[in-house]
């Protein structure tokens, strides 16, 4: 017995019974187990691919912020905003960063849009 799912050409060939039904039943359950496993494995590689681009490496290039002390300057990496007001933003005057980037944000979502 032989039964093959058309989508995903796996193929299964059963022959250790002695009627053609027993072995048709088997190889069900053989494909119907395969042919989950197959879409459980795309789904996982999916997730697990959002998942890496998501999260990054966790190297120093991949820095979100520098703060310098000496010279009173933030620098967001992300969207190469510097600004010369670090005591400011320490004490929580945070609108000139959070502005910046919902605009970098907003151009982002818009490109992908005009794609």
């Amino acid at each position: 017995m032989r039964i093959v799912h058309l989508p995903t050409n796996i193929k299964v060939e059963m022959q250790e019974e002695r009627t053609q039904q027993k072995n048709r039943d088997k190889a069900m359950k053989i494909i119907r187990a395969r042919v989950a496993d197959h879409f459980a494995q795309i789904a996982q590689d999916e997730q697990d691919a959002e998942r890496k681009s998501t999260v990054g490496t966790g190297d120093r290039s991949e820095r979100i912020r520098t703060y310098n002390f000496p010279q009173n300057r933030v620098t967001d990496h992300r969207i190469g905003l510097t600004l010369q007001k670090l005591d400011s933003i320490l004490s929580g005057k945070l609108d000139e960063v959070i502005d910046a980037l919902v605009l970098y944000d907003q151009t982002q979502k818009l490109e992908k849009l005009n794609q």
